[in-house]
């Protein structure tokens, strides 16, 4: 009986043992959103390679259709949406080999228009481990088991904003939370991702042109949605969508995606006209019109305005897209361009209301990325701003470890950096790739590896391989 009880405890153990070990050799190195786990660019397991390109440790490679949305993985499988003949589609492929294993259309009449290097498969899918979400300006969200089957969708209209949708959704336990600011009617909302019903949804008319993806963020307070958006950076309550605090001044268009650690939250805004030795200012509208109102209907349309930075950004300003600038819509974009601001910031937890002048732990102004979102690891913070000049930070005080180091790869950057293995893998348009080592008191470059191609895409690092997504082709890099 003793002999029979600990052979059945120890069999019982070792199953125990094996299904813990399975759960985690196939769930712990999914790469499940847009920057991977929460949101933060970071693999705690994986092992990638330093050396990698088009014939470099190539594990698989294979082609693709056109799109600027990321890599997911879950178990053995791996999830894009792609443009193909006119068509948004989401691609299933095979982690192993890279072979497709299914690929489903989403209905939309027409597409969106786009800016000259954006897609409309511009947002990232995300997965639970049973369902993947995609989202599409064009026609909304839908939902996929994972073997292609849809569970649900959820119609919603085109944004009103010319250079097209890009912000992609991330879950927050039972809620799929999708962020639309466009010119008119902007809203954040959450959706049940069992029946894609609205759980709650936040109007946001005041916020415009956000092209950043929603941060979850977990401290020792609280939990929070941030979302980025222009001119504020706002907090909401997850749960129900009330907001929690908002702080004002940053860049008049988001484009890149918050982060955090060491308990600390920590945002990049920049955009043209936010820096104070380079601001555009606007002339109050009735100064102008007595000079430009040809016809003095006390509007304006585009071929009334001089040239110039106001009439480039003529299309912002009209909001409605009639084609005529109104006194309204005037004021509107000057108050923009007035109280936007450019910088890295560094933001404690507890807020309420107004925090602006309460809760900044620290700020930068110099060395600013554009649309390459920020990298918290190994209790520092890592930029790049266009032109290959990078920054590391001290996470908890800002003190510069470095700052505007070039590491001889020039371009603009619009991918997000990650981060793996004691390395920080930064992404230019060009298809360098630029590893340097994280813990060094200087950009030390430890590998340049060129893909051959435009790359907008953030890369997915999984157990021993990294996946590269470039304008023709998604690679498998890892040691054979």
């Amino acid at each position: 009986m003793y002999t029979r009880g600990m052979k059945s405890l120890r069999l019982l153990l070792c199953v125990s043992v094996s299904l813990w070990f399975h759960a985690s050799a196939t769930r712990a190195e999914d790469w499940p959103q847009f920057r991977g786990p929460g949101g933060l660019a970071i693999s705690k397991t994986a092992h990638p390679p330093i050396v990698f390109g088009p014939t470099t440790n190539v594990l698989w490679k294979i082609p693709l259709p056109p799109g600027n949305s990321s890599p997911i993985i879950t178990g053995q499988k791996i999830f894009l949406t792609a443009v193909n003949d006119g068509r948004l589609e989401t691609l299933c492929i095979d982690r192993k080999n890279g072979s497709v294993l299914w690929r489903r259309a989403a209905p939309s009449e027409k597409l969106e228009p786009t800016h000259r290097l954006g897609s409309p498969a511009a947002p990232t899918p995300v997965t639970d481990g049973t369902n993947v979400f995609t989202y599409f300006g064009s026609s909304g969200v839908i939902a996929y088991d994972l073997n292609g089957k849809e569970v649900w969708r959820q119609p919603m209209a085109t944004p009103v904003v010319e250079f097209g949708t890009s912000a992609s959704p991330i879950l927050i336990d039972n809620r799929l939370i999708v962020l639309c600011d466009q010119d008119l009617g902007s809203f954040v909302e959450a959706l049940d991702k069992k029946t894609g019903r609205t759980i709650w949804r936040t109007e946001r008319p005041e916020f415009r042109r956000s092209f950043a993806t929603p941060f979850y963020w977990r401290h020792s307070k609280d939990e929070e949605l941030i979302v980025p958006g222009s001119i504020w950076l706002t907090s909401y309550d997850p749960l129900t969508g009330k907001e929690n605090w908002r702080y004002t001044g940053t860049s008049r268009v988001a484009t890149s995606t918050p982060t955090a650690g060491d308990d600390i939250l920590f945002s990049a805004s920049w955009n043209i006209g936010g820096d104070e030795d380079s601001r555009i200012s606007m002339p109050p509208f009735a100064e102008f019109a007595a000079q430009y109102d040809k016809n003095k209907d006390g509007q304006f349309t585009k071929d009334e305005l001089p040239e110039g930075p106001v009439k480039e950004r003529f299309t912002q300003m009209d909001l409605d897209k009639d084609g005529i600038v109104t006194s309204e819509e005037w004021a509107n974009m000057a108050d923009m361009f007035a109280k936007a601001g450019n910088a890295v910031l560094a933001i404690h937890p507890g807020g309420s209301g107004d925090i602006t002048k309460t809760h900044l732990a620290w700020k930068s102004t110099r060395s600013l990325p554009y649309v390459s979102s920020p990298v918290h690891y190994k209790g520092r913070l890592f930029t790049v701003k266009n032109g290959g000049l990078v920054s590391a930070y001290d996470a908890k005080n800002g003190h510069p470890i470095y700052q505007d180091e070039r590491i001889d790869a020039p371009g603009d950057y619009y991918a997000s950096a990650v981060a793996a293995d004691n390395c920080v893998y930064f992404i230019s348009q060009n298809g360098i790739v630029s590893v340097i080592a994280a813990l060094d008191g200087s950009p030390t470059v430890l590998a340049q590896n060129k893909l051959g191609e435009q790359t907008m895409a953030t890369p997915a690092p999984c157990e021993n391989t990294i996946l590269f997504r470039t304008a023709t082709t998604l690679y498998n890099f890892g040691s054979k």
